[in-house]
């Protein structure tokens, strides 16, 4: 029988908090995890490895720096598992709280942490555990996020809604880059190295309160009253999960693969390559990437609303294929304009793969949520989602590193070929939810 939201209940009712509310609260809390996240990323890239590790053979720190941003990809699956056993069984409400409040108290913790240079390896050790804490919290912010909407948008309309969770990654994405240009043109580098970075991580708090706001004054989806209404909630979700939608786990956690995949190539990725190998400053490719992240969202509302009216399945299918081409295209457009010194197909290329990550991205929020049935729909979404960031993201920034130094940027653009092909064998593969 078909997982779908709209039949998830016979008891299922309007919303009980107006539907501008409930799409804030699912858009500003993802917005601000992401945030968080992002300057995390963008951080790798540009100061966590000289500032944490001792220094020795080239690029030895910024590979140390990429390990340090997996390790968050690592433990989201956990993090995933532990909220969506709540989220599932007490409600969506306070997990969407506790999440947002783990993923604020890591990063702001993070700004506040000793260097290499004044507490040896306990500095970096202790990132490792801040950010593992990033990677637990942001685990249970996006399922909860993506069923507050989908669960209660009406009927015909849970793509859409569901675009709203998505839309958080890019405002979360630009805020971070923002972030870091004003700070790129206000400060010298070495105050930037030595104090600088640390003030967006300590901005955190701030956007955290926004969240917790939001979000308190918020109740629960019609579908999980419904779900408890019809009978108890399950005992461990997260068994009942794997033993009887297993196979949705792993079709939903390959068809998130390039999605991930492009996008923290042409991020994180593409930022230290942009400012090492071509040798663009710091202010200038973070604005290409500020510029190249609005086609991003451009992308998500467009396929959100076309996955509501086609399907979801020839939106993500076309989505992939785009990923496919992009994979090829990356080596001419990056690999010459490091010869060249030109800056159009360099920012060219980032706002084709940003508007093709959206693309896919955008559906999302409705196609994973409506693999699971309402009792196992916060594990299993979140779960998904997460394993598909240990696939996709996770190690995507340092294989491509170690495959532009073994043979180039091409071979990243084939890495990223790679993947969109994986996506696209399981999307194929997944059934069409859109009319159910």
């Amino acid at each position: 029988m078909p997982h779908n939201v709209e039949t998830a209940s016979p008891h299922a009712a309007a919303p009980s908090a107006s539907p501008g509310r409930i799409l804030a609260a699912s858009f500003v809390g993802t917005a601000i995890e992401f945030f968080d996240f992002y300057i995390y990323a963008t951080a790798t890239a540009l100061v966590i490895g000289p500032v944490f590790f001792p220094s020795g053979a080239p690029g030895v720190q910024q590979l140390s720096a990429f390990a340090t941003f997996a390790i968050a990809f690592i433990a989201r699956p956990f993090g995933a598992a532990l909220f969506g056993h709540f989220g599932d069984r007490v409600g969506r409400k306070a997990t969407l709280v506790a999440s947002l409040l783990i993923m604020g108290l890591s990063t702001v913790l993070i700004g506040c942490l000793p260097t290499y240079a004044t507490a040896g390896w306990w500095a970096p050790a202790a990132l490792c555990i801040l950010r593992c804490g990033q990677g637990i919290g942001f685990g249970g912010e996006w399922g909860g996020a993506a069923l507050l909407a989908v669960e209660n948008a009406p009927p015909g309309k849970r793509a859409w809604y569901g675009i709203f969770p998505q839309l958080g990654a890019p405002v979360g994405f630009i805020l971070a880059n923002l972030g870091f240009l004003c700070l790129s043109f206000g400060l010298s580098p070495e105050s930037f190295q030595t104090w600088g970075w640390r003030l967006p991580f300590l901005a955190s708090a701030a956007l955290v309160g926004v969240g917790l706001y939001v979000r308190l004054k918020l109740t629960e989806t019609p579908a999980f009253k419904a779900a408890l209404t019809d009978a108890k909630p399950e005992r461990v979700p997260f068994a009942t999960m794997l033993t009887q939608h297993g196979g949705s786990v792993l079709i939903g956690t390959f068809a998130m693969v390039a999605v991930y995949a492009v996008f923290y190539l042409s991020t994180v990725f593409a930022l230290g390559y942009g400012t090492g190998t071509l040798g663009y400053s710091r202010p200038t490719f973070l604005m290409f990437e500020c510029i190249a992240v609005c086609f991003m969202a451009l992308g998500t509302v467009i396929s959100g609303a076309a996955a509501d009216r086609f399907g979801r399945k020839p939106v993500l299918l076309s989505g992939m294929a785009a990923v496919f081409a992009l994979g090829f295209l990356m080596g001419p457009m990056l690999g010459n304009a490091a010869s060249a010194g030109t800056w159009p197909p360099v920012l060219g290329f980032l706002c084709l793969s940003l508007l093709a990550m959206g693309w896919v991205f955008g559906p999302m929020g409705a196609v994973l949520p409506e693999l699971f049935p309402t009792r196992v729909r916060y594990t299993g979404a979140s779960v998904t989602y997460n394993l598909a960031g240990i696939l996709g993201a996770s190690g995507a920034p340092y294989i491509a590193q170690e495959l532009a130094a073994y043979g180039g940027i091409g071979f990243v653009g084939f890495y990223l070929a790679a993947a969109a092909v994986l996506s696209f064998v399981a999307v194929l593969a997944m059934r069409e939810s859109a009319y159910d």
